[in-house]
């Protein structure tokens, strides 16, 4: 028996080895005072809600939203590596380069995504910025300051960033074509990738981003990230305070825009995983909490490990607050 609903839990014992577990064992709120809040914060993440506006909608403290909300992100992190086209891609793809910022404006990243021609998000990863473009001679001053205090971020995050990502995605012996903008960046991760077969083709960022753009798979994703996620605002107060947060948030709205949401609504599409052959269907969001998911189950190495566990740091914090709980996987 327990508390929250349902009551009664069955629970079984294994004839091998004589321990005992329930039918909870297996589920996504494992350990969880409050397993109906997951359901509800898939929806309101992905409403442009922040995390206060949550709690105080839900009757629950700030930093239950927050404990919840990196919760399920961990889990969408591997619902997609388990999900994902295991191959390389068989269509045109997309990166390109979606900016933020951690804790204030001082502290800018790019998140590189990987989007396939049907709107597929084949991966991601961060790569931590300088703050460039117009200032004022205070904030130069200030700057330099924060520098002298918390470092200056390594000017080749980008490159290795983006080629991080693409190793990870395209097994070597891959043959695709890969459009981006004329970020010198990328063209110098593809050089450092000699065992792939990558057809490089540039675009203007400066170009009109209608369908007919090659990077409009990207521009829409840009797009609906923004418009979906209140810390993803140009101009906002619900920014991330951490950029370990800002990715958890984005592999939530992966799993929904690969797996849950049509890719368009009007003409009414599949989803992307359909379309990729990832999923047979259209999912729900019970079938995104339908099992727990162990990760050392999975493969998970290099940037993959240091986002699941919550080891990607921010500058301007101290202490990187990891994922360390054995019961919360």
């Amino acid at each position: 028996m327990r508390q929250a609903r349902p009551h009664k839990i069955q629970r079984y014992r294994c004839s091998h080895c004589h321990r005992s577990f329930s039918s909870q064992t297996f589920s996504p709120t494992y350990w969880l005072r409050q397993p109906q809040l997951q359901h509800l914060l898939f929806f309101r993440v992905l409403g442009c809600s922040a995390l206060r506006q949550i709690a105080w909608e839900l009757r629950v403290a700030p930093s239950t939203v927050q404990r919840q909300v990196d919760r399920l992100g961990r889990h969408c992190v591997l619902l997609h590596e388990l999900l994902r086209p295991a191959s390389a891609p068989q269509e045109r793809l997309v990166l390109d380069g979606l900016r933020s910022f951690e804790f204030g404006q001082y502290w800018p990243f790019d998140v590189n995504l990987l989007i396939g021609q049907s709107h597929f998000i084949y991966g991601f990863q961060d790569a931590e910025l300088r703050r460039s473009g117009a200032m004022t001679p205070f904030q130069r001053r200030k700057r330099l300051r924060l520098e002298r205090l918390h470092g200056r971020p390594d000017p080749q995050a980008t490159r290795n960033s983006v080629q991080e990502l693409l190793t990870r995605r395209l097994p070597p012996g891959a043959r695709v074509v890969l459009d981006t903008d004329e970020h010198r960046a990328y063209a110098q991760a593809l050089r450092r990738l000699p065992d792939r077969d990558i057809r490089h083709r540039t675009t203007s960022s400066k170009a009109a981003r209608t369908p007919q753009n090659p990077l409009f798979p990207a521009n829409l994703g840009d797009l609906l990230i923004r418009h979906t996620g209140a810390n993803q605002k140009r101009e906002t107060i619900a920014f991330s305070k951490r950029r370990q947060g800002a990715l958890y948030r984005l592999a939530i709205w992966v799993v929904a825009r690969n797996y849950v949401r049509p890719a368009s609504v009007r003409r009414k599409r599949p989803p992307p995983g359909v379309a990729v052959a990832a999923i047979a269907r259209p999912w729900s969001v019970r079938d995104v909490l339908r099992a727990r998911l162990l990760p050392w189950r999975f493969d998970l190495s290099g940037w993959m490990a240091e986002c699941y566990f919550g080891r990607i740091p921010t500058r301007r914090m101290a202490r990187c607050r990891a994922h360390t709980l054995k019961y919360a996987a």
